[in-house]
């Protein structure tokens, strides 16, 4: 056998590395023993674990590779390895101060201070008899860390019974730091527990939950995930407190039906309605997906009925590639919303859609053909008060359609430089036909209903080149109406039809420049609309026309109106420019600045008050953005009225962030006689010391059980100038333990101008396992911009240093 010798450093004591001992390769050995290498022969190394392997062929067995301060060993017999032993096969690493490996039993036994990384996972204990190839052993007394779930704990023995399954005896939970004779924070005390990862699922047998040395939830049985994957189960419990419920705890239950499919039903009591039960299913099939909520609560005993809540969203194909699409959402009353607001997902809360969509496209060598079809029905919220209640929308009852496309250039048509691109007709044409209907939540004076056939084409030439474009355009506007009641002066059908010519022109000068001693390239986009619409008349009813936002977007376009029913008669030109200063080597808007204005060569009868518009000039729109360092960004936009001197909209946002979970910005808006408010939101340390990004997690959970964390405030706080008062509002505080983080706080609702809905949340993040309570994350996350979790980056990671 030969000796390997090297020499000594001039620390205490020298490592020896023997070099590769491949003991299920003996010919590699015995090739070491032959004599020194050829001189172009490629120098054996020692690689990191995870990159053993890596470009091994799948049925390849891995190397296996021994390294001490001493060695012994019998060709294919057995191996003895003292002081500050290692063992790599694939992507396992053993450490241990003794080692021995009986290669004919592939069997490793290791003592003193033993560790074992594999796949990410990782134990250490005193002593460790493990099957190498198979991954089958007993380790004793030993603690561990989980990679998939960011938690470990300590158990009386481990038994591995393969790579993906593990057994611990008398063993715990947590992702606190194990530290001798000291309780962690939060644990979770088993007296046995089966770790699963192959199915993504831990079971606790005799479990108890305990926080900061109190138990809160034990259970004979207790099974959880091992990552993100998806397993049947009881899910943390759902905790609220509002005024007007009172206090609320539900406790879900997951059940993952199959692959595609899944539930969660949640059983919950109110104490001030009573007992309901929350319902989800969702599906994903080949052709078809979508997910269903049901809310009941059958008897609610502040308003004395049922309530219920009902959404709908599905999504598939049918036959000869018709593909559908259904969004639906109802609910028992009119003061649902107010309620019960966590149960209604509609975006506008008091107007709910049930609307059914089919569509079928083909693609053809000139352009795209799309047939489609359409059921649109709405529920509005009115309440019993008056001066609260809206007209609501009209329903289509049905809306069929035919679209033709060209087959365009889509950046020309967005207004975007067409790069060397020769001009060519372009153009659409859409003939659609739709019943219009009242929903039975209409206004007594709402009355009109009818039909109305409509033609929509264009036609336009877009040219260009590298830093300019000229898009030529003619469009057509064609409608007519059957009404079921008659008009004013006695007419039940009419028809229009009105044309429009557009030119748009653009440009776009480059050049270098320096801003604040910094090389940046600044651009020059001076961009001019002409638009000629002649006066049609215009006196059908208004089924689904609406005036567009007046903002930088919106001014370039050849209508004031969206929808069908309006065209603003138009003769003029709209012209206006934006200035960027950008880092040409991150490619980052640095500075932005612009302003644009509309003139009009003869009055505009159509408008969207109905008050023709003699004013020649419109409004300016200014507009500004900075991100001038990595802390500050800015930005604001301005609707100059220059007959009346003031603001008529005004938009000023700014945010300062100098670090992480340092953010704090501030709006202010106006629009002029209709709503001026201010906005303050931040996310800030308040005392103590937290956890920092990107800090090993072991230093980062330390907090959990030494109650060193720290204290955040994060909160967003709008007032109304113009009401005297605050509206919608929310205010917390965090505190950040390290493996554990709590989040209370106040939400305030809106829902009218003497009433409100008042929220407590209290949610218990317990990192690496759940959170417990109401979702307060998401309320923070969803209303302080610049947000961030402040456990976000304690997720554990296949890369974290093995200690």
């Amino acid at each position: 056998m030969p000796r390997f010798l090297s020499k000594p450093c001039p620390s205490s004591f020298s490592r020896l590395w023997l070099g590769v001992l491949c003991l299920c390769a003996p010919a590699v050995l015995r090739a070491q023993t032959a004599g020194p290498p050829a001189p172009d022969a490629e120098e054996l190394r020692l690689k990191p674990v995870r990159t053993l392997g890596a470009h091994a062929k799948p049925d390849a067995k891995p190397a296996m590779v021994l390294s001490a301060k001493r060695l012994s060993s019998q060709v294919d017999q057995q191996a003895s390895a003292e002081g500050e032993a290692e063992l790599r096969y694939g992507e396992l690493l053993l450490r241990a101060q003794r080692l021995s490996y009986d290669q004919t039993e592939d069997l490793a036994r290791a003592s003193g201070d033993v560790q074992i990384s594999h796949s990410g996972n990782r134990f250490r204990g005193p002593e460790l008899q493990l099957y190498v190839s198979r991954f089958e052993g007993e380790f004793l007394d030993p603690s561990y860390f989980f990679s998939q779930t960011g938690g470990g704990g300590r158990a009386k023995r481990v038994s591995f019974l393969d790579a993906k399954h593990v057994q611990a005896e008398q063993g715990n939970y947590t992702s606190c730091p194990i530290v001798a004779d000291q309780e962690p924070a939060w644990q979770i005390m088993a007296s046995k527990l089966d770790m699963d990862f192959e199915n993504n699922q831990g079971v606790a047998t005799d479990a108890v939950l305990r926080f900061q040395g109190v138990p809160i939830l034990a259970a004979p049985t207790l099974s959880f995930p091992l990552g993100s994957g998806r397993k049947s189960g009881w899910l943390p419990p759902k905790i609220g407190l509002d005024n007007r419920s009172g206090f609320e705890f539900g406790l879900p239950y997951y059940w993952n039906i199959a692959p595609q499919r899944d539930a969660t039903l949640t059983p919950f009591i109110m104490t001030k309605r009573g007992v309901g039960l929350d319902s989800e299913f969702r599906y994903l099939e080949p052709e078809h997906k979508g997910q269903i909520n049901l809310d009941l609560l059958p008897t609610d005993r502040v308003a004395d009925r049922s309530r219920w809540a009902l959404h709908l969203m599905n999504d598939g194909q049918l036959l000869r590639d018709w593909q559908y699409r259904v969004r639906a959402e109802r609910v028992s009353d009119d003061d649902y919303w107010k309620d019960l607001p966590d149960r209604v997902q509609s975006q506008t809360e008091r107007l709910l859609i049930a609307d059914l969509q089919l569509n079928r496209r083909r693609e053809l060598s000139w352009g795209e053909l799309q047939a489609y079809g359409r059921i649109q029905q709405w529920q509005a919220l009115q309440g019993l008060d008056p001066s609260v209640q809206f007209q609501t929308p009209y329903q289509r009852t049905p809306q069929l359609g035919l679209r033709l496309t060209t087959a365009a250039d889509e950046a020309v048509l967005a207004g975007y430089s067409p790069w060397g691109r020769s001009a060519r007709l372009e153009g659409a044409v859409e003939v659609e036909y739709n019943r219009f209907d009242l929903s039975p939540d209409a206004l007594v004076e709402q009355l009109q209903t009818g039909q109305r056939v409509h033609l929509l084409g264009h036609v336009s030439a877009p040219m260009g080149g590298p830093g300019w474009w000229l898009i030529p355009r003619v469009a057509v506007n064609a409608a007519a109406y059957a009404l079921d009641r008659p008009q004013l002066d006695g007419r039940t059908s009419m028809n229009r039809t009105i044309p429009t010519f557009s030119i748009d022109n653009g440009w776009i000068f480059e050049r270098d420049t320096q801003l604040l001693g910094r090389e940046l390239r600044q651009t020059l986009e001076p961009r001019l609309l002409f638009v000629n619409t002649p006066y049609r008349r215009q006196d059908s009813p208004n089924f689904d026309s609406a005036p567009k936002d007046f903002n930088f977007d919106s001014i370039y376009t050849d209508n004031l109106f969206n929808g069908i029913d309006r065209v603003s008669d138009a003769r003029q030109l709209t012209a206006g420019a934006i200035s960027r200063w950008i880092n040409p080597q991150k490619g980052e808007e640095v500075l932005r600045l612009g302003l644009v204005q509309r003139y009009l060569f003869r009055d505009q009868q159509i408008t969207a008050d109905g008050v023709p518009q003699t004013q020649r000039f419109s409004d300016l729109l200014l507009l500004g953005a900075t991100h001038l360092t990595e802390r500050w960004w800015a930005d604001g936009t301005l609707q100059y009225n220059s007959e009346t001197g003031r603001s008529e909209r005004t938009v000023l946002r700014a945010r300062y962030s100098p670090g992480p979970f340092r953010t704090v910005s501030a709006a202010y808006r106006l629009a002029r006689g209709q709503s001026e408010q201010v906005e303050l939101a931040w996310q800030w340390p308040l005392f103590g010391q937290g956890p920092l990004p990107g800090q090993p997690r072991a230093a980062a959970n330390a907090g959990g059980s030494t109650c060193s964390g720290a204290w955040y405030s994060a909160g967003r706080v709008q007032y109304s100038l113009r009401d005297k008062r605050f509206t919608d509002s929310v205010v917390g505080f965090e505190y950040d333990a390290g493996c554990w983080v709590l989040r209370t706080g106040i939400e305030r609702l809106s829902t009218g101008r003497a009433e409100t809905n008042t929220r407590l949340m209290l949610q218990l993040e317990l990192v690496g396992l759940s959170q417990l309570g109401s979702n307060a994350l998401k309320v923070l996350r969803d209303n302080i911009p610049g947000y961030r979790q402040l456990s976000a980056d304690r997720s554990a990671s296949l890369e974290a240093p093995y200690d």
